[in-house]
């Protein structure tokens, strides 16, 4: 989890904290893990604090509750999202090298998206989407949503540079991430293991070299 603080709970100003760090890491994993074997109705602070190997009032003191919780550890995947978001931003469309600079977004792309909890936090929030739906919005523009945006603000800066073709930047940046990240992430949300490193990079960098066929200036 971020160091920041998420402003949930009356511990939220001793974040900064190694041991609270600690406890939020471990209760952060024990909570997914029963978020999705039950569900957020029937996930139990009392199991997830022996899972945690905390006592129970460590989680209210720092989540406050259990819907804090929830909301608090899918904040991870808007947290991880923003990050890639700012760091493309600032950089992407800014170089002569469509392809390089593309296949080293998509690298990132991928390893942002499969690596870590992301693909776990998604499965948690699809399977809570209707119990929080405005959650589940929030999430999308946040998420998904902003790193559309991201990528489509950089490949414009690719367009009047006249080194791409892009008509409809908004299309074309949903495109990319497709090709780049649309069938290692079905896969890796229906696999425990997820797909291998190497074939998610092949589909990365094999789904820019389709994007620039399509998107060439000449």
């Amino acid at each position: 989890m971020p160091d920041r603080d998420p402003k949930t709970g009356p511990d939220a100003t001793a974040a900064v904290d190694p041991r609270v760090r600690r406890s939020r890491e471990a209760i952060a994993e024990a909570a997914i893990a029963q978020f999705i074997e039950r569900g957020y109705r029937d996930a139990s602070l009392d199991d997830i604090a022996r899972l945690a190997g905390v006592a129970k009032r460590t989680i209210y003191n720092i989540y406050t509750d259990k819907e804090a919780l929830f909301r608090a550890i899918l904040g991870e995947a808007v947290d991880t999202a923003e990050r890639f978001s700012v760091e493309v931003a600032a950089t992407l469309g800014g170089t002569d090298d469509v392809e390089t600079e593309l296949t080293a977004v998509a690298r990132e792309l991928s390893r942002a998206v499969l690596g870590g909890r992301i693909v776990p936090l998604r499965r948690l929030l699809i399977s809570e989407a209707a119990r929080f739906p405005e959650f589940a919005r929030d999430y999308y523009e946040r998420a998904p949503g902003r790193v559309m945006t991201t990528l489509a603000l950089g490949l414009n800066r690719f367009d009047e540079r006249g080194l791409l073709r892009i008509d409809d930047a908004e299309m074309a940046a949903e495109q990319l991430a497709f090709l780049v990240l649309g069938a290692s992430l079905d896969r890796a949300l229906f696999e425990v293991d997820g797909p291998p490193t190497e074939a998610v990079e092949a589909r990365a960098i094999a789904g820019v070299r389709v994007f620039l066929r399509a998107y060439a200036a000449t």
